[in-house]
């Protein structure tokens, strides 16, 4: 069940969860706010937790509203698609065959069927990211773990709304968001390190901060690298 406060203009939905720690999030695109308090704290001390961040709350909101957001994809010969932060131009050619997509010199070249329809080149081309990614995360995984001391047990690719990770503390698992395979390859990077620090500190407190500082200490560039880049055009929720 969702309740609502308000705190002046900002609306802030809170959900009461078996967990042990206040969590706040701010939601792209129109700077949601969203706290998830454990089900023992009251409503009078959630709202005063909320007062606390309020400032920060303004701030999360007025970056995700001045984000620039990319056009609707139209998958149309010549438009631009991004691999690893690298623009290409789409190549559209038609083969009566299984679809395949390939990356050559400055074209993204996706062989479809004739007649494929939009929602299903959108399809193919989504699958595609996330076998690049899936890719990807190997490597970077097995270099981590012995730097940072843990061990992460599965690790998912999907298709995230409002997130670019999570991470499930008491299973070890990581979750990714596909689109981390359009940006640039140290912003998947940044990701992996940050939820991973998630199982050694579960929350954005000053220890979690003070690991990312030791683990990556260029992490707030590549974040704020990739809170700059345009995000995908579609109406984000939860």
């Amino acid at each position: 069940m969702v309740t609502q406060i308000n705190l002046g203009e900002i609306a802030v939905d809170v959900v009461k969860k078996d967990i042990k720690n206040i969590h706040l999030s701010v939601y792209p695109p129109t700077g949601r706010v969203r706290i998830s308090a454990p089900l023992r704290m009251d409503i009078d001390t959630i709202r005063v937790f909320a007062i606390t961040k309020l400032g920060w709350i303004k701030s999360q909101q007025q970056k995700l509203r001045a984000q620039e957001r990319e056009t609707p994809r139209e998958y149309l010969d010549r438009e631009s698609h991004y691999v690893w932060g690298r623009r290409y131009l789409l190549k559209i050619e038609e083969q009566e065959a299984a679809p395949e997509v390939g990356l050559k010199h400055n074209k993204m070249i996706l062989r479809i069927r004739p007649a494929t329809s939009h929602e299903r080149k959108q399809e193919i081309l989504e699958a595609w990211y996330r076998e690049q990614l899936k890719a990807a995360l190997p490597p970077l995984i097995a270099k981590w773990e012995p730097l940072m001391g843990v061990k992460v047990g599965r690790c998912f690719v999907q298709k995230m709304r409002t997130k670019w990770g999570s991470c499930s503390h008491d299973s070890k698992s990581i979750r990714l968001n596909t689109d981390l395979a359009k940006k640039p390859p140290e912003c998947l990077e940044y990701i992996v390190v940050h939820e991973m620090t998630h199982q050694l500190e579960p929350t954005h407190n000053a220890r979690f901060i003070a690991l990312m500082d030791q683990f990556m200490p260029k992490w707030k560039f590549y974040k704020d690298q990739l809170n700059r880049l345009p995000v995908k055009h579609e109406d984000w929720g939860y």
